[in-house]
């Protein structure tokens, strides 16, 4: 139910049931199986940390379906709406040196109308393309330790005409963002800018070009230093546009022969039971003839598209949107 506020269960009180994170209370993998509705469910971890000398503390989760409230030591951190997208929350001023209580708090209510449930069944039972529900935690969950500058996120721009990468940063603090490129061990560009707000971005000559395209990944590695932050990370040579009909990968007409995947799993419903099998769902559709696929009604963790950027395989990625009533203004709000 919903009453766990009025409880008090953010405070020090110890939970008696056990899951394993990050598979949710439906999958059989969670060690829960519960397979009924559930309004809201409740996390609490014990933690045993720091208080950084500086820096900071980040909380991260891969996704959470679908309102999720988090606590740390009885003191609300922070809250996020929507089942598919990450979100971090900064956790430092609300650790101390020695176990720390984190108590996080999942609300899901796929029948409302009010929320995009994608292929989660608003029934007891799976019917037609609908199955079983995801509530709470699906994606990973861990904790980083940043120091003063970092940097946040960032995103690439490949130039295949004049063979170089541009480099956009979003960074925390000040100071000089170095890029060093590199393929296969050889290094192939460098470059560096100084920041002067929270974006930053560099331009990188490569000195070999090698492209991506369906069925060869030809992934560059990249070094990303800013401040006593190191990053590493990768990317591809590649540009896409639409003429006509048709679409242009590098400049050549590729037809696609996709599969439809529903990234559904037996034992671990939204979630993969490992790695391993996330890469498999490639191969398989790659040995049985398909260059990539269409994503049906559901954001795929990060880790999924590292393995396709790698193995060479497109992907449409779509919202899990079904469920959502599209008329009504609370829908909009959410």
């Amino acid at each position: 139910g919903k009453s766990g506020e009025d409880r008090k269960l953010f405070q020090e009180t110890d939970f008696s049931g056990r899951i394993m994170v990050p598979f949710c209370p439906e999958s059989r993998l969670s060690g829960v199986f519960h397979t009924d509705f559930m309004p809201a469910v409740w996390y609490q971890k014990r933690l045993p940390l720091k208080v950084p000398d500086n820096g900071s503390l980040l909380l991260h989760f891969g996704a959470v379906d679908y309102y999720c409230t988090v606590w740390m030591n009885g003191e609300l951190v922070g809250e996020h709406r929507g089942g598919y997208s990450s979100f971090t929350l900064d956790i430092t001023n609300f650790v101390k040196d020695g176990e720390n209580n984190l108590v996080i708090r999942a609300e899901d209510d796929p029948r409302s109308g009010l929320q995009p449930r994608g292929k989660q069944s608003p029934n007891y039972f799976s019917k037609g393309c609908s199955y079983t529900r995801t509530t709470g935690i699906w994606q990973t969950v861990w904790i980083e330790r940043v120091p003063q500058d970092y940097i946040c996120s960032v995103q690439y721009y490949p130039n295949i005409a004049e063979n170089s990468l541009t480099v956009e940063a979003q960074v925390n603090g000040e100071g000089i963002l170095k890029a060093q490129a590199s393929y296969k061990g050889r290094a192939c560009g460098n470059a560096q800018a100084q920041s002067t707000g929270p974006v930053v971005a560099i331009t990188i000559p490569l000195s070999e070009a090698h492209l991506w395209e369906p069925g060869h990944g030809r992934l560059y590695d990249l070094e990303l230093f800013f401040g006593e932050d190191h990053v590493k990370s990768y990317f591809g040579m590649r540009e896409i546009c639409i003429k006509g009909e048709k679409m242009l990968i590098n400049g050549k007409s590729v037809f696609q022969r996709l599969i439809l995947d529903q990234g559904y799993y037996p034992d671990g419903i939204y979630t993969a039971p490992s790695d391993a099998d996330l890469e498999k769902d490639i191969q398989l559709a790659m040995e049985a003839g398909f260059n990539g696929a269409r994503l049906h009604q559901k954001i795929f963790e990060p880790r999924y598209l590292y393995h396709c950027d790698r193995l060479g395989y497109l992907v449409w990625g779509e919202h899990g949107s079904w469920g959502l009533d599209y008329s009504s203004p609370k829908a909009l709000k959410i």
